[in-house]
C-alpha cells in the first residue's frame, strides 16, 4: 500500500456496526473466498494467540511464525501453496532485552526484497515509534502500537485486503491486455505502431480482421491521430499487401488538380500538361489507394470516384477511353462528412460507398495510455524524461495528437541538458489545479461526506483532492462528525 494514500472502508451511519459483523458480511465473504491468508511473525506467543483469535472471530484465516527466519520461510513456502499469504503483521524485535527496531527494519528488508508488493503491517511499542515511521515511509503499509486498538486492527486488515485483491486484479487484468497484444502483433504486421490503450486494441483488432475483406474502409478521426498508419496496417495484411500503396492527401492539392493527380490526363488536358500521365489508381492497380482528407474532393471527382469504385472504370481527363482497374480503396477524414453532405458538398450515395466499414481513430486526449509509450518511442533512447516531465505530457490535452507530441518530444530532446528532458524543455502550458483557499474547510455534513468517501472506495486521499483539502483537513472533518473514529481511523 502506497504510504500516501489511507483507506477507509466505505463509510455510511452504521460503520461501527459493520466492522463487527460476523463472517457472514458480504464483503467478508469476498475477502475469504479470493483473499490469502494472513502472516504473523512474532516471538511472542500470546501475542500470536490473540492475534489468531481476533481475526479468526472475523473469518480470516493466520498462521504464525516466531522468528524472523521462520517468517521468510513460511513466505517462501506460500509461494507454492494454495492459498498465499497476503499479508504480514511483523513484530519490530526478536531478541530479549532489544528495543532498537533493527530486527524489524532487517526483517521488512528481507520482505521487500524477495516479495515487493507484500502489504506489511509493523507491530511497534513505543520504543519502536521512530523506527516504524520511517519503514512506512519506505513502503510498509502501516504500523500500529502496542497494546493494539482491536477495530482498528481488523479495519486496517480488511483495507489492505482489499487494496491487495484490486492490485493483483488490476496486474492479472494487465498481463491478459498484454498477452491480447502480443497475440495481435504475433498474428498480424501492425507497422511497428506503439500502443497501450484499450481503445488502440480494439481498433487494430477490427482492422487487421477487415483489412482481407474487399471492401472500401473509411477511416475518420482527428488530423495527426495516425489514420495514415492504420491505413498501411490495412494494407499489410490485406490480400493484396505484396501490390503498391499509394497514397494521397486530397487536402494538399489545388482543387483543379485533383481529378489529374487521380486518373491521369492527357497531353494539353489543362495548362501545362505538356504530356500524358499516368494517375494515382493506374499507379496503384493491385493494391491500395489511401485517399487522405477526402471531404476535399471536389464534385466532380467525387463522382468519377463513385464510378470507379463501382465498376473499377474511369477515363483520364482528355481522354475519352476507359481504363479498368483492380484497387483497394481506403479514405479517410477529419471533417464531418454527413453535415457536408446536408450542405451539398460531398456526394450522399459516395459516402454511403466509402462508409461500408468505418474505423474511428481515437484522439489522442482519449487514448491517455499511449502518450508515455509513444514518447519514449519518438525519444528512441537519447534522452531520459524526468518525473516532472511525465507529468506534464499526461497533463496536456494534445489538440494536435500524435503528431504534436512527436514535435514537443523533437523539441524537448534539442533543448534539454545532458540528455535528460525537464518538463520546461516540452513547451506545453503549465497546467495548475485549483485549490480550496488556505485554512478554508468546505462545509460538510456527515451524510455528504460519507457519500464522497464511498465514491472514492474510501481513499482518502482522493477525497480530500476533489474537494481541495489536505489529507489532513479532511481528517479534521472527520474526526468532527464522527466518521474516523467509527472507521477505525
Amino acid at each position: 500500500m502506497d504510504a500516501s494514500e489511507d483507506v477507509f472502508p466505505n463509510p455510511s451511519p452504521n460503520i461501527g456496526e459493520r466492522v463487527k459483523q460476523s463472517p457472514n458480511d458480504f464483503h467478508l465473504q469476498q475477502l475469504q473466498g479470493r483473499m490469502s491468508r494472513i502472516l504473523i511473525i512474532d516471538d511472542n506467543s500470546a501475542v500470536c494467540t490473540a492475534l489468531e483469535v481476533l481475526l479468526g472471530l472475523h473469518g480470516f484465516n493466520v498462521s504464525c511464525a516466531h522468528s524472523p527466519d521462520a517468517g521468510l520461510l513460511a513466505l517462501a513456502q506460500s509461494d507454492l501453496a494454495a492459498e498465499a499469504v497476503g499479508l504480514v503483521i511483523q513484530d519490530m524485535n526478536f531478541s530479549a532485552d532489544t528495543t532498537s527496531g533493527d530486527e524489524g527494519k532487517a526483517l521488512f528488508a528481507a520482505i521487500r526484497q524477495r516479495h515487493p508488493d507484500m502489504p506489511v503491517v509493523l507491530l511497534t511499542a513505543w520504543t519502536d515509534l521512530a523506527a516504524a515511521v520511517e519503514l512506512v515511509k519506505a513502503g510498509a503499509a502501516d504500523y500500529l502500537g502496542k497494546p493494539w486498538d482491536d477495530r482498528k486492527l481488523v479495519t486496517t486488515v480488511k483495507n489492505l485486503l482489499a487494496l491487495g485483491q484490486a492490485r493483483r486484479e488490476t496486474r492479472q487484468l494487465k498481463r491478459e491486455r498484454q498477452q491480447h497484444r502480443d497475440r495481435l502483433e504475433e498474428r498480424f504486421d501492425l507497422r511497428g505502431l506503439v500502443f497501450a490503450a484499450d481503445s488502440m486494441e480494439r481498433l487494430l483488432s477490427t482492422a487487421c480482421q477487415i483489412a482481407r475483406a474487399d471492401v472500401p474502409v473509411l477511416i475518420s478521426g482527428p488530423n495527426g491521430s495516425g489514420k495514415g498508419v492504420i491505413a498501411e496496417i490495412i494494407q499489410a495484411n490485406s490480400a493484396v499487401k505484396r501490390g503498391p500503396f499509394v497514397a494521397v492527401n486530397c487536402g494538399a492539392l489545388p482543387a483543379e488538380l485533383i481529378e489529374a493527380e487521380l486518373f491521369g490526363a492527357e497531353a494539353g488536358a489543362y495548362t501545362g500538361a505538356q504530356r500524358a500521365r499516368d494517375g494515382r489508381f493506374e499507379a496503384a492497380d493491385g493494391g491500395t489507394l489511401f485517399l487522405d482528407e477526402i471531404g476535399n474532393l471536389p464534385l466532380s471527382g467525387q463522382m468519377k470516384l463513385l464510378r470507379v469504385l463501382e465498376s473499377g472504370q474511369f477515363e483520364r481527363l482528355g481522354s475519352t477511353r476507359t481504363r479498368v482497374v483492380k484497387v483497394r480503396v481506403i479514405s479517410a477524414s477529419n471533417a464531418d462528412l454527413p453535415a457536408m453532405i446536408r450542405a451539398g458538398t460531398f456526394r450522399e450515395d459516395l459516402y454511403y460507398r466509402l462508409h461500408v466499414i468505418e474505423l474511428a481513430v481515437p484522439a489522442l486526449s482519449e487514448r491517455s495510455d499511449d502518450v508515455l509509450p509513444l514518447a519514449e518511442h519518438f525519444i528512441a533512447g537519447r534522452a531520459t524524461l524526468q518525473p516532472e516531465a511525465r507529468s506534464a505530457l499526461l497533463a496536456h490535452a494534445w489538440p494536435g495528437n500524435v503528431r504534436e507530441l512527436k514535435n514537443a518530444i523533437e523539441r524537448a530532446i534539442l533543448l534539454g541538458r545532458n540528455g535528460v528532458i525537464e518538463a520546461a524543455d516540452l513547451g506545453l502550458p503549465v497546467v495548475t489545479k485549483p485549490t480550496a483557499p488556505r485554512n478554508h474547510e468546505p462545509e460538510l455534513d456527515r451524510a455528504t461526506l460519507s457519500r464522497l468517501l464511498a465514491q472514492h472506495k474510501g481513499i482518502v486521499s482522493h477525497a480530500a483532492a476533489e474537494l481541495g483539502l489536505s489529507r489532513q483537513a479532511l481528517y479534521r472533518r472527520m474526526e468532527k462528525l464522527g466518521l474516523a473514529e467509527q472507521s477505525g481511523s
